[in-house]
């Protein structure tokens, strides 16, 4: 086992830059995802750590090792990909085998690993059959195993779930975080699927056009995101953004208000009349079937029935330009064209300045 440190790491290439001076530090024996939209420079850092590519400036450790100039074969980190990378002609047993024959690890010690592999991952079953008779989950599961079968210092997850259909997803991700508490390997997972962030990750690393954004826990980044890109990337519905303004007393959304809370009054008292993000999350909208005073009004775009909740698309009755995401319980059913009233849990918005899209009321609300 061992930490992971990136120090003022950077890769450009002669046309762009995928990575633009990230410095972060994985604790031993902590799995922390990589995440951010498609072209960040997620898979790019995962290639530096492993060798397979270069920083062009900055360092990088594996343990107490700068491994700058150190070849991928002797960096002790294992890479399970997106397209698992089995061998065809070998058997289950031989790809488990195949990375410690490699080391010339004794036959013995490569049976006894193999065999406790293939029983924490339910393969035994499947150590003589081919890639070619496996389901696509199976075949993800020797991947990993061969990763695990090595014993490495540290692991590197290229979306390794990216392939597999929605429920086998949902498996194999409770089946990953079940492996990490037996095996406790450092561990780096890039995705740009945020709910395998969230579920997955002790800390999450939010990046954009190769910058680091925000690192944080789930729950942190979730409830205080520090800027509108990570607001507006992690959650699923994602979180709602209102253009404003602040008036001294509430935020004007043309002939609609909502109340300023006095939290927020000292933060903002430099911004009146400067054009603001209001930030709400879905879970955060209380809806009521009928308008009343002090609500905003909304009228219902799109219903979509999830079962126990329904997701609801509507935009403002004032401004049909300004939408909105929220949620129902499943009894509570609109239908589009309704015109409904909603209120917002006041100290649970989080306001961004529009220009910058920095958050103003990134607070130290508990998590």
């Amino acid at each position: 086992m061992a930490r992971v440190l990136l120090n003022n790491v950077a890769r450009r290439f002669s046309t762009a830059t995928a990575v633009d001076n990230i410095t972060f530090e994985i604790p031993d024996g902590e799995f922390w995802v990589l995440v951010g939209p498609s072209g960040c420079g997620k898979s790019t850092v995962l290639r530096m750590i492993a060798g397979l590519d270069f920083p062009t400036q900055g360092e990088i450790y594996i343990g107490p090792q700068c491994v700058n100039d150190v070849p991928a074969r002797n960096r002790d980190v294992a890479m399970v990909f997106q397209n698992y990378a089995l061998y065809p002609h070998m058997t289950v047993a031989e790809n488990l085998a195949f990375g410690l024959k490699m080391r010339q690890i004794d036959r013995a010690q490569i049976q006894q690993r193999v065999g406790t592999v293939a029983e924490s991952l339910d393969l035994k079953h499947l150590l003589n059959r081919k890639p070619k008779q496996l389901s696509g989950g199976q075949q993800q599961r020797v991947a990993l195993g061969r990763a695990i079968a090595r014993n490495p210092q540290v692991f590197l997850l290229d979306e390794p779930l990216s392939n597999l259909d929605a429920q086998l997803r949902d498996d194999t991700r409770a089946e990953l975080k079940r492996l990490h508490q037996l095996f406790g390997v450092t561990t780096l997972y890039v995705t740009h699927d945020q709910t395998e962030a969230m579920t997955l990750a002790d800390q999450i690393v939010v990046l954009s056009q190769g910058q680091i954004q925000q690192i944080g826990t789930p729950q942190a980044i979730y409830r205080r995101p520090c800027n509108r890109m990570v607001a507006s990337f992690l959650g699923s519905p994602p979180m709602n953004l209102l253009r404003t303004t602040y008036d001294g007393d509430a935020f004007q959304l043309k002939d609609q208000h909502i109340p300023c809370p006095a939290s927020l009054r000292p933060v903002l008292k430099s911004f009146l009349d400067h054009p603001l993000d209001l930030g709400i999350r879905p879970e955060h909208i209380q809806v009521s079937p009928n308008w009343s005073d002090g609500m905003i009004a909304i009228t219902v775009d799109l219903v979509e029935p999830l079962g126990r909740d329904n997701l609801i698309r509507a935009y403002l009755a004032s401004d049909t330009s300004q939408s909105l995401t929220l949620v129902t319980q499943g009894e509570f059913l609109p239908q589009p064209g309704d015109r409904l009233g909603v209120s917002f849990v006041l100290d649970q918005m989080i306001i961004f300045d529009a220009t910058t899209g920095a958050a103003l009321s990134h607070d130290d609300r508990s998590v």
